[in-house]
């Protein structure tokens, strides 16, 4: 299962809004086929395996490991279930069921009702943990939401006279590009796109083109910004609340940008209604690049699932410079938001560590 765990990462960035799943299929104690999802539409894990047996009778009596539950409705592609069972494999290992109504159970029953013996529950926890943006949006209807900031040694994102540009090294700003590449939106909000004038793209391209995404409360990116003037390339959606003004709408409108209006003033509740309305649209992963006054709302909102942090070897001093996350904060420690450390990464003289939000 470890095995089929590694190969279903391969398919990070290729598949969503599929899950990564990997299957392997085991006879006589040694592997003889193999193969993960590699592409949305494409071929699921079972069936990239089952093709790559060398004979195909390999699979008669065998046991086949797989991350999710085989799918036992007809897709993009035919049902997974079915193809084990065609290929006369003897027993099914199951690391976690499908929450997706059209499987929940369903191709375990249907392999049980085939006569293979099925076991679920191996390594349930990590499968869980791998697919948690896919089990999320399917359970809530929300997006997996990663916060990625820089900040210098001393917890600051800029200096007090306000210079950011670039706290971090080459390599880790490689590395965050490589985010980009594999998520399906990234947000900011209007002070990160008055300050840096970014483009938000990917350089080089990765598997996924994520869609610009800039919360406006009170204010729009002016015409003649990165962002709009690359809206008709790559996909640009304001979050806009009701302060902002028709005629300024139709202008942006008119240079590409698509309107997401939302009816909220509050911060935290705009950041909801936005991220509630981009899960909406189809995102499985977004990615949070703003300032202290976005990341701040998405934490008082409570909607923060994954931190990246990029800590540069640098420190600006000041008790004027900024930190990562603005807002009101929280009184007492009682109420801080608890993370787990999952990762840490060195890049030349900078370090990365992430964070998953801690379940109860």
């Amino acid at each position: 299962m470890q095995a089929a765990l590694d190969l279903a990462r391969s398919g990070q960035g290729h598949v969503e809004p599929n899950p990564m799943v990997g299957c392997v299929i085991v006879r006589d104690g040694c592997v003889v086929g193999q193969g993960f999802h590699g592409q949305f539409g494409g071929p699921h894990a079972e069936v990239a395996a089952i093709r790559s047996l060398a004979n195909p009778a390999d699979a008669r009596g065998a046991t086949a490991y797989v991350t999710l539950e085989p799918c036992c409705h007809f897709g993009k592609t035919p049902p997974c279930a079915d193809a084990l069972i065609e290929v006369g494999v003897g027993r099914v290992v199951v690391a976690m069921e499908d929450p997706f109504d059209q499987v929940s159970g369903g191709g375990i029953a249907k392999l049980r009702a085939a006569g293979i013996e099925v076991t679920v529950g191996t390594r349930c926890a990590e499968a869980g943990d791998l697919n948690a943006p896919f089990l999320k949006r399917v359970q809530s209807g929300l997006p997996w939401v990663i916060a990625k900031w820089a900040m210098t040694i001393d917890g600051r994102i800029a200096t007090v006279g306000g210079e950011s540009q670039w706290i971090t090294g080459a390599s880790s700003r490689a590395e965050v590009h490589r985010l980009r590449g594999r998520v399906d939106a990234i947000v900011v909000g209007m002070g990160t796109v008055v300050a840096d004038d970014p483009t938000l793209t990917a350089r080089p391209a990765g598997p996924r083109a994520a869609d610009r995404v800039v919360y406006c409360r009170n204010r729009l990116p002016s015409l003649d910004s990165n962002l709009v003037r690359t809206a008709k390339d790559h996909r640009l959606i304001l979050v806009v609340g009701p302060e902002i003004d028709r005629q300024s709408l139709d202008q942006v409108r008119a240079a590409g940008a698509e309107i997401m209006p939302v009816d909220a003033v509050d911060l935290a509740a705009m950041a909801r209604a936005g991220i509630q309305a981009i899960g909406e649209s189809g995102a499985t992963n977004v990615m949070l690049e703003g300032g202290s006054e976005l990341l701040g709302s998405f934490f008082l909102a409570s909607l923060i699932d994954e931190c990246h942090v990029y800590v540069g070897a640098k420190a600006f001093g000041g008790a004027a410079a900024p930190g990562p996350v603005g807002g009101i904060g929280v009184a007492e420690i009682a109420q801080a938001t608890n993370f787990k450390l999952r990762a840490m990464d060195q890049f030349d003289d900078d370090v990365r560590l992430i964070y998953r939000r801690f379940a109860d």
